[in-house]
């Protein structure tokens, strides 16, 4: 018994060991629809933009425990648009998933993102 219960915990640490969490800051430069309903966003602190959810169907990415409803995305979308409007400074985008870098700058081109926090000011 004591051995299944090991190794369920090694599977579980090395599962979350392939996710990663990133928080990023900055002005949002820009906000993209790309086909298949998918949205991007870029803030001034990252090298490249990011899907980050679908206006039609529940988004999920590997690596994050949330999933983005249709109707959460397109908040998301609308708020992100508003603040780049605004030209808003975003001090917290709390993102998840195994496509996340250890740098807000080393985004690899086409990454999909969990957004699990938002904060605008």
């Amino acid at each position: 018994m004591k051995l299944k219960t090991i190794s369920l915990c090694g599977l579980f640490a090395s599962f979350n060991s392939l996710a990663g969490a990133l928080i990023c800051t900055g002005t949002v430069d820009e906000l993209a629809f790309h086909s298949n309903d998918r949205f991007m966003v870029k803030l001034s602190s990252m090298n490249a933009p990011v899907f980050f959810c679908n206006s039609e169907k529940a988004w999920t990415v590997d690596g994050a425990p949330d999933i983005t409803s249709p109707e959460t995305c397109k908040m998301l979308y609308s708020s992100f648009l508003a603040a780049k409007a605004a030209k808003t400074h975003i001090p917290r985008l709390h993102i998840e998933g195994v496509q996340v870098p250890s740098d807000c700058n080393r985004f690899a081109p086409w990454s999909g993102v969990s957004i699990r926090y938002v904060k605008f000011e």
